[in-house]
């Protein structure tokens, strides 16, 4: 009996010494993302040319976006049916954010909501919506939604975590 008690006091402990964890490490991530959009305006955007940053939007009217967010150089937002980027969403370099696809001629709005991340290489294809806080892993190809606190990775993409709502 007492080393059961033992081992499920040290089972909370660490359980309680991962929220710890998870919470700094939030609140770190959001005093550096503050920290560097200290003087963040938005950016300038014409229809096929690139920001001074490096990214390219095709068809500005139907791109909203949202203010502190940190969109990657080389980095193509096609917005002929829609693309909703949400505050604080930080999309990393070489990504594809698709309203319209040529392919398979699929069209539908596409919605990144507050704090997601795009990691770099990644492809989002029309209609999907990524969830708040939640990660889509380097590389990856979203072609569903993604759920809110959730990271997903892969071709197609697939979740892997639940992260904890903080």
């Amino acid at each position: 009996m007492h080393s059961q008690t033992r081992k499920e006091t040290s089972c909370l402990v660490l359980s309680f010494s991962k929220q710890i964890s998870h919470y700094c490490s939030y609140l770190y991530g959001y005093t550096m993302a503050h920290k560097r959009f200290n003087k963040w305006e938005m950016p300038h955007i014409e229809h096929g040319k690139p920001t001074k940053w490096n990214w390219l939007v095709l068809y500005p009217d139907g791109l909203t976006l949202g203010s502190h967010t940190d969109i990657g150089a080389y980095t193509l937002l096609v917005a002929k049916h829609g693309i909703e980027i949400e505050d604080e969403v930080q999309i990393g370099s070489h990504c594809a954010i698709y309203s319209y696809s040529t392919i398979d001629g699929k069209a539908g709005k596409v919605v990144l909501k507050k704090n997601c991340r795009v990691g770099t290489h990644s492809s989002v294809m029309p209609g999907v919506t990524i969830g708040e806080n939640s990660i889509v892993g380097a590389h990856s190809f979203v072609i569903k939604d993604v759920p809110p606190n959730t990271t997903v990775v892969g071709v197609p993409a697939k979740p892997i975590k639940k992260l904890n709502n903080l």
